[in-house]
């Protein structure tokens, strides 16, 4: 989906904080300098690595906003994975491989690692893949000690209901209920989907089309993927469908968290999809980037990109909701440091709930009265015990 209008910029300074609903904005847009994309980091080694083991079980670490309380809806909670139907590993670091983990998931069902007691790095040699036909949930869960690694040399985790190469299950591909995956308690780093055109593109460690996606519990550091192109984003996660419009559940989870671990990519440092919906709650997006230039449509002699530091959404009728959650210290070249949402067919809604939105810049563009953010939707987005500035 592309931008449909060209609308003039408008800048804000200062901080907003609003207890209620937002005042009204005007969205607007204004031609930015180009800039030249920083570096691409260069890729970590291949091969696979673990923590040696310790004696004692290792705490796990801090993922989420410790300070969200907003509630979470029983279908957006932890799966139960008491009950595996399979297990990567032996219990030992050694056991816990690129192959085993390609297999299992593969294979589907509910997934747990037995790698030790310590902190593991799989680093993956192959991108893991679902097949359509197995599940149909899947449930990925690390138990807090496990860190799956694209090394810097590619994607971490693939599901699409449309590849035929997976699987084609249903007449109607683009919209079904099943696989059902949920990723938890796992950390997903240097993953990388650049060059990875022929999806889509994005998703440096997960992408998804169909079925549903839900993540709880997970940090995703380092993840980058193409870094020009107007439409291309998530450098952690990109979307392009979901089943019966659905959402995307992001639970207490953290993308960035601190200078130098956040994401990157043309647009969406962190989240990108197109016509699909997402509930953030009590999470952290911080410290991501939109390096791309030349925004949607790309501007002439450009390439396009630069939008969404954190959050880039595009489609026709989708809502976003982000509560609980902290988006701070993100970037975009173009539009929207921290969100860019845009519904073209102006149906699109956004509601920011009891978060901290601040220090996002956009260098090109955003909406007045809203820094950070680039709406252009139904209304003016609903903002409520929320500071943004």
């Amino acid at each position: 989906m592309r931008l449909r209008q060209r609308a003039r910029a408008a800048f804000l300074t200062g901080a907003l904080t609003l207890a209620a609903c937002g005042s009204p904005g005007t969205a607007g847009k204004l031609p930015a300098a180009e800039h030249s994309p920083a570096a691409t980091p260069a890729p970590t080694s291949d091969a696979p690595t673990s923590a040696p083991p310790s004696a004692g079980a290792t705490p796990a670490p801090v993922t989420g906003n410790p300070d969200g309380r907003v509630p979470v809806p029983l279908e957006a909670r932890e799966v139960d994975t008491t009950r595996p139907a399979r297990t990567i590993g032996d219990g030992t670091a050694a056991s816990c491989t690129s192959e085993a983990v390609v297999a299992a998931v593969a294979a589907g069902g509910i997934i747990r690692f037995a790698c030790g007691p310590a902190p593991v790095t799989i680093t993956l040699r192959a991108t893991a893949k679902i097949r359509n036909a197995n599940g149909p949930e899947i449930v990925l869960d690390g138990g807090g000690l496990v860190t799956l690694s694209g090394g810097g040399q590619r994607r971490i985790l693939y599901m699409n209901t449309c590849d035929r190469a997976q699987g084609w299950t249903t007449s109607h591909c683009q919209d079904q209920d099943h696989p059902r995956l949920t990723v938890q308690n796992l950390t997903f780093v240097d993953g990388s989907s650049t060059g990875q055109t022929t999806d889509g593109g994005g998703g440096g460690a997960i992408f998804v089309r169909g079925g549903r996606l839900k993540v709880v519990n997970s940090r995703f550091l380092r993840n980058t993927c193409d870094r020009t192109g107007p439409d291309v984003g998530g450098a952690a996660i990109r979307v392009l469908s979901q089943s019966r419009g659905l959402p995307v559940y992001v639970v207490n989870s953290t993308f960035g968290g601190a200078k130098g671990q956040g994401g990157s990519c043309s647009n969406g440092g962190a989240l990108s999809s197109i016509g699909v919906s997402w509930v953030v709650l009590n999470s952290v997006l911080t410290h991501n980037s939109a390096v791309g230039y030349g925004a949607n449509p790309a501007r002439s002699g450009t390439p396009g990109g630069g939008s969404g530091g954190a959050i880039y959404c595009d489609g026709n009728r989708f809502t976003v909701r982000i509560a609980g959650t902290r988006i701070e210290d993100n970037h975009a070249f173009e539009g929207g440091g921290a969100v860019f949402f845009v519904s073209n067919d102006r149906t699109g809604t956004m509601t920011i709930e009891s978060s901290t939105l601040r220090r996002n810049p956009s260098d090109g563009f955003e909406t007045r009265g809203y820094p950070g953010i680039f709406f252009l939707g139904a209304r003016n987005p609903t903002v409520i015990s929320s500071t943004i500035r």
